[in-house]
């Protein structure tokens, strides 16, 4: 039986290397949140609540990029979690507000430093020019995905 050949370019594409970069991103902030009782996912959630950007699951869905049904399914993970509290929506009984726990609070600012943290030492060996240049340039190719999945 002939063995099939595989590209080797295929292993080099940006998708492979940003998707392998993404798991290890992944697998590393989960190892540091996970003492904080944070997941990776909590996170967009947690910032936009305490920044004041989203209140409701419809928003939090919007702003952290994800489908209804998944975002409804962390939302109960967090309230079991003790990290949110939903209150009824004065203004559609329907709906519900969404906040921050004390104990949500009084955590954040660690889980942000350790993910900062955690992204520094990524980056090491990057100039602060490089590290620039790669972000605004992951913010392009971000951009032209999103674009190119609308169409």
């Amino acid at each position: 039986m002939q063995q099939r050949k595989t590209n080797p370019d295929i292993l080099s594409t940006p998708g492979h290397l940003i998707s392998l970069a993404a798991r290890a991103f992944a697998r590393l902030s989960e190892a540091r949140l996970k003492p904080l009782g944070f997941g990776i996912g909590y996170l967009p959630v947690l910032v936009a609540l305490e920044e004041g950007r989203a209140e409701t699951q419809r928003d939090l869905a919007r702003f952290a990029r994800i489908e209804q049904p998944s975002m409804a399914q962390m939302l109960v993970r967090m309230e079991r979690d003790g990290l949110i509290q939903r209150t009824p929506d004065p203004a559609d009984g329907r709906s519900s507000r969404i906040s921050l726990t004390d104990t949500a609070r009084a955590r954040l600012p660690e889980a942000c430093a350790e993910l900062f943290r955690g992204n520094g030492e990524a980056m090491a060996g990057f100039s602060d020019e490089e590290a620039a240049q790669f972000i605004a340039l992951l913010g392009r190719l971000i951009e032209n995905l999103e674009r190119l999945t609308k169409e």
